[in-house]
């Protein structure tokens, strides 16, 4: 590893700092961004469930609101369903936007990260072939040494950069997709509990 370094120059250690926060950000977010961490099957309908056995204690309620974003977003809609329906879609959808925000956390991140390590190794290019024609300068074609010194730095860094890219950029997508089902899951829930909790047609929680 550190022959490759060498052999890449010192545009090497951004690069390597790209890949380890890349590896950092995508390790946090698959261990965020799990459904059962996000949006658990049947939440709705358990806390129904409590609503109907009048078991839905305050710290019943502390305890929903901390165990999951979609948690979160229901307790928000009972506390306030006491104010009608328009004001219980407010306060969900305000509560919603805080949730989306925090799932969202990091990807600009990743993303910056999938465009700015190609560029590093292109950089790496430019500087390697740079070397190359100006020991070409000096000494003239004979050195081969020299030149493959220069050629392998200008190439290394560039396969480096985009060895860190290509996958950061697939995950970044993955992770976009992922909050996006995630969000729709949460609204789909978030709409029978408004429709159970004000009682305005019966609600199927399978």
């Amino acid at each position: 590893m550190f022959e490759l370094v060498n052999s890449g120059g010192w545009l090497m250690l951004p690069i390597l700092l790209c890949s380890v926060m890349a590896l950092a950000i995508s390790i946090e977010r698959f261990w965020t961004l799990r459904e059962a961490r996000v949006a658990p099957k049947h939440l709705v309908g358990s806390v129904w469930a409590l609503v109907q056995k009048g078991e839905l204690t305050t710290e019943k309620l502390s305890e929903i609101q901390k165990g999951s974003a979609l948690g979160h977003i229901i307790v928000t809609g009972l506390n306030n369903s006491k104010f009608g329906r328009e004001i219980m879609k407010e306060s969900i959808q305000e509560s919603a936007s805080k949730v989306i925000h925090e799932m969202e956390r990091f990807l600009n991140p990743l993303g910056t990260i999938a465009l700015v390590s190609p560029l590093l190794g292109l950089l790496g290019t430019v500087v390697g072939m740079i070397k190359v024609f100006t020991e070409i300068m000096i000494q003239g074609t004979g050195n081969a040494n020299v030149l493959a010194g220069g050629i392998s730095e200008a190439l290394v860094t560039t396969a480096a950069g985009l060895s860190v890219a290509i996958p950061a950029l697939i995950l970044h997508r993955f992770f976009l997709r992922r909050v996006d089902y995630l969000v729709v899951e949460m609204e789909q829930e978030a709409v029978k509990l408004v429709e159970v909790v004000l009682g305005d047609r019966a609600v199927d929680f399978d």
